[in-house]
């Protein structure tokens, strides 16, 4: 390659990065997840499209969407809050184990009786589109208060239910026969353990590390955090265990770790993580040939009619069985279940391999998670509303960030209240924050003014929180609980 043919590749990229994010906006205004936005970029500038290039390499979009994945998991975990995610983990644990075995049971059934594939392409299927995306989930939820359990679960799962369906995949498209059930099961447990183990470990060491070594520059802090988490990827793996969960389990420790310059850590982790899933899906778009997706629609509306109508209602009945959870939350996370980039990553996986009809199994995923996110995104957040799961049901909790004051030994904790907040209406002083802490700024109207005891916080105000070391986490706390409760949250057994 000349440099003027590097030139011209680093031209079209940027023209096309560029136009991908402003087409987040157009996402968040139509409630699409931004994946449709993605693909449908790569789809123009594809065979068929405005650009007809050709591109077939379904090995490179493997190699290139597994580096992807690990990105957005790691983005994913240091996003977690451990308190919120910490009573949803039995759950998620079950949908992600007990969840996809019957997701894929069902699915597989489905797809060799009633659209008449072999029994291994109808497994592959049916594993592939067994995993839920978080990306695809949250990025139509975020703006819809849930309850704190809810969000945890399908959190969870989706950071969990990628490591047994990226070996259920691998183990359906290897050439011989399929493995026995038991066989399989031992495998994913052995792979699940060892990627948790290495996970956690690399975490907390890595964790300990940024905590007592003063790196030079503050911005080399969020570039460690990363690395950190790719060395878990990259440990998990080697030791024939599950990389993906492990890089997600350091992360979440890491982002719970109360880690030096958290704020700009997540801020860059969340930057590469756009950048990760714009790249991704604009390749998985040039991957498909258009004109070859008329034969596979009919299918994949069938297929994905059982998955979404039957297999995902009774995974999360069947597997939220030994937990009470009212059934509105499990008719919620019955309609969550979206499947994103991470079924048509792994739909590339027995392309690699050689697979017969391996191109019509992508084919039919690929259509499969375009039609049915199409269908189920922008209905998700008017389901949550008419089962009472969103802003009239709980109020929305604070979106703090916290920004650490070295010298000065405190923090900086501003947040937003939201429309569903009962913060609104409360006057500072009732507030009752721990001494050492107080609101020193409002923004309200795009203006700002120091408050006094007596100001009257609004939804939609902007608040800037000083707090000292020591009673920084009380101070968060009192904040979320008020929110939550209003002023009389301690008298309402809602926080102190």
């Amino acid at each position: 390659m000349t440099v003027h043919h590097l030139n011209q590749l680093l031209l079209v990229c940027s023209l096309v990065l560029l136009i991908a994010v402003a087409a987040v906006r157009i996402s968040s205004r139509s409630g699409l997840p931004s994946l449709l936005v993605y693909l449908g970029i790569g789809v123009a500038i594809g065979q068929d499209g405005i650009g007809n290039v050709s591109f077939n390499n379904a090995e490179l979009t493997q190699v290139i969407g597994y580096a992807a994945l690990v990105v957005i998991l790691a983005e994913g975990g240091l996003g977690t809050k451990w308190k919120e995610i910490k009573p949803a983990l039995p759950a998620a644990a079950v949908l992600s184990t007990v969840g996809v075995a019957v997701s894929v049971g069902i699915t597989a059934t489905a797809a060799h009786y009633l659209v008449g594939l072999e029994w291994r392409q109808a497994l592959i299927i049916g594993a592939v589109v067994s995993s839920t995306d978080a990306a695809a989930v949250f990025s139509v939820l975020r703006k819809v208060p849930l309850p704190s359990r809810v969000n945890g679960v399908l959190e969870a799962e989706s950071g969990f239910n990628d490591a047994p369906v990226v070996i259920l995949v691998v183990a359906f498209s290897t050439a011989g026969p399929i493995e026995s059930w038991y066989v399989l099961l031992g495998k994913i447990t052995l792979e699940l353990a060892i990627g948790a183990a290495i996970g956690i470990a690399v975490g907390v060491l890595g964790g300990y590390a940024l905590r007592h070594v003063a790196l030079p520059a503050s911005g080399l802090y969020p570039i460690a955090v990363m690395a950190i988490a790719v060395t878990a990827y990259a440990a998990g793996a080697l030791a024939h265990g599950s990389g993906f969960l492990a890089v997600y389990l350091a992360a979440m420790v890491l982002g719970n770790a109360k880690l030096p310059h958290a704020p700009a850590t997540r801020g860059f982790a969340e930057g590469l993580g756009w950048i990760a899933q714009i790249g991704m899906f604009v390749l998985l778009g040039l991957l498909v040939t258009p004109h070859d997706l008329a034969d596979d629609i009919l299918p994949a509306i069938v297929i994905g009619l059982v998955l979404t109508a039957v297999a995902r209602p009774l995974e999360v009945v069947l597997s939220l069985l030994p937990f009470r959870m009212p059934w509105q939350e499990k008719a919620l996370m019955s309609w969550a279940g979206l499947r994103g980039a991470v079924p048509i990553i792994l739909a590339t996986i027995p392309m690699v391999n050689g697979v017969e009809d391996s191109r019509r199994i992508f084919n039919i995923v690929f259509v499969l998670v375009v039609v049915y996110t199409l269908i189920q995104g922008p209905t998700l957040p008017w389901l949550a509303r008419k089962l009472r799961l969103g802003e009239d049901s709980e109020a929305a909790d604070l979106g703090i960030e916290s920004a650490p004051l070295e010298q000065l030994r405190g923090h900086l904790l501003s947040l937003k209240i939201l429309k569903g907040s009962r913060m609104h209406g409360v006057e500072v002083d009732e507030l009752r924050l721990p001494a050492g802490s107080a609101v020193t700024l409002v923004v309200r109207d795009g203006k700002s003014f120091v408050p006094l005891p007596s100001t009257v916080l609004r939804r939609g105000d902007d608040l800037l929180v000083v707090a000292t070391d020591p009673v920084r986490d009380s101070a968060e706390a009192r904040l979320r609980a008020v929110g939550r409760g209003g002023k009389l949250a301690s008298w309402l057994g809602t926080g102190r």
